[in-house]
Order: structure tokens, then C-alpha cells, then sequence
């Protein structure tokens, strides 16, 4: 993927890309184009996930993987499309003020979309930790993995409503920022490119954690790929430069 490419699916990295072609989550990830927003007619589409709905278990269970897939980013995609048709129908109709809703409507979906895209890669099946570049600058910029960990923690436990704790790569700055992201696109960074994303939306977690998004933020850490949160750095960092 070139850099207009990268651009042009709103900077969402398929870190797939460049593990070796020996790795089965790498492949899935690939065969399945997660990372793939749209299709050849520009229309927003749900890839398949790259493991089964019982994959996170226990820390994420079976049903409410299935129906936060399904039915919330599957949703959103589809929202986002019928935002896209509203927006151009209120401009061939002239009615502008249409036009704004329907643009605040589609920030709201697409944002989802992107951000739903970048969560299911970030999780996999054992307990890995941060390695090579990403490490060093994690310790550059946060010190170490436990106070980033603590960080990105209390970030996402605290988000006011429904949102995203949010590590990603800030390339005016060539540095490492955590982001507090309420909703799906409220308190974002221009530019910021989203490396790990974790989802504290109530749909997220209410099956198996009832109302304690904390247990659930503490859960994930032992779900994290950080190998896809590396990867997704290496990317950035070399179509940027």
C-alpha cells in the first residue's frame, strides 16, 4: 500500500502486511482484508473478523463478541453508507441544512467503522507484551510499559459516556499519545494515526461485566496483540516519513 493509499482508507493500518507469511494471524488478517473500509464502488463494508466469536474467551465471551460485530459494527458500516446517500442527495436537492446533519451523522458511523476495524486485530488469544521500536519508545515517551499500561488504563475507565482509550502514533511530533476519545470521534487529535484502541462502550462488556467497565479494561490486557500494535507503529512511521 502507498502512502496515498494508506491515506485514502483514513490512515487504518493493516499490520498484517508485514508479518511473515508463515504467521496464521497474519494471513487471516490479509485473506480477510479487516482493514479494508470499502469496497471497488467506495461503499462501506464489514470484512470477516480473523478468528471465530469464541476466540477472546475468557476475557471477551462468545455471544457478545458475536453481537458487538454483528450488529454494532455491523451496523455502523451500513449507517455510514446511508449517511453517504443523504449527504449527496441534500446537495443535488440543495438543502444544506440537511447536509450539515447528515455530514455529523457520517463522522459519527465512519469513525466507528474505522475505529471497530483497528479493536478486533488488536486482540488475540494469549498474553503478549511490547517489543523491539515500539518498547523504546513507549519508555521514551511514557517511561515505562506499566506506567503507559496505568495510563491508557485510567484513560479508558474514565472516558465521560460511551467511547475509546486510544494509543496512537502523532507524526507532527513523531511521538507516541494516549487519547481520550468520547463516542467515536469527539476529542481526536488531527493527524493522530490509532494504534491500539480499546472500546468502552457499553455494548462492549455488559453481558459478561454488568456496569464494571473497569474489570473489563483490566481484562483486556491480557488479550492485547501488541505484535499488531508494533506492526501498526512500523507502518506508520515508514509511509510517513
Amino acid at each position: 500500500m502507498d502512502r496515498k493509499g494508506f491515506l485514502k482508507n483514513s490512515m487504518i493500518i493493516s499490520g498484517a502486511t508485514i508479518l511473515p507469511a508463515g504467521n496464521v494471524f497474519s494471513q487471516n488478517v490479509t485473506e480477510n482484508g479487516i482493514d479494508r473500509l470499502t469496497d471497488s464502488n467506495g461503499q462501506f463494508i464489514l470484512k470477516p473478523l480473523p478468528y471465530s466469536f469464541n476466540h477472546l474467551e475468557p476475557y471477551m465471551d462468545e455471544e457478545t463478541l458475536g453481537l458487538h460485530y454483528k450488529f454494532h459494527h455491523g451496523g455502523a458500516a451500513n449507517a455510514a453508507n446511508k449517511d453517504m446517500e443523504m449527504v449527496k442527495k441534500a446537495m443535488d436537492d440543495g438543502n444544506f441544512e440537511s447536509v450539515d446533519y447528515w455530514t455529523k451523522k457520517l463522522a459519527f458511523h465512519f469513525s466507528s467503522h474505522v475505529l471497530h476495524s483497528i479493536f478486533w486485530t488488536n486482540l488475540t488469544n494469549r498474553q503478549t507484551a511490547p517489543t523491539g521500536e515500539l518498547k523504546k519508545r513507549i519508555e521514551k515517551h511514557f517511561g515505562s510499559y506499566d506506567r503507559l499500561k496505568a495510563y491508557i488504563a485510567a484513560t479508558s475507565k474514565n472516558v465521560d459516556g460511551s467511547g475509546w482509550g486510544i494509543l496512537g502514533y502523532q507524526p507532527y511530533s513523531d511521538s507516541l499519545t494516549v487519547l481520550q476519545c468520547e463516542n467515536h470521534e469527539k476529542l481526536t487529535q488531527w493527524g493522530v494515526i490509532p494504534l491500539l484502541v480499546i472500546d468502552v462502550w457499553e455494548h462492549a462488556y455488559y453481558l459478561r461485566y454488568k456496569n464494571k467497565r473497569a474489570d473489563f479494561v483490566d481484562a483486556l490486557f491480557n488479550i492485547i496483540n501488541w505484535d499488531n500494535v508494533a506492526q501498526r507503529l512500523d507502518i506508520a512511521t515508514k509511509l510517513l516519513k
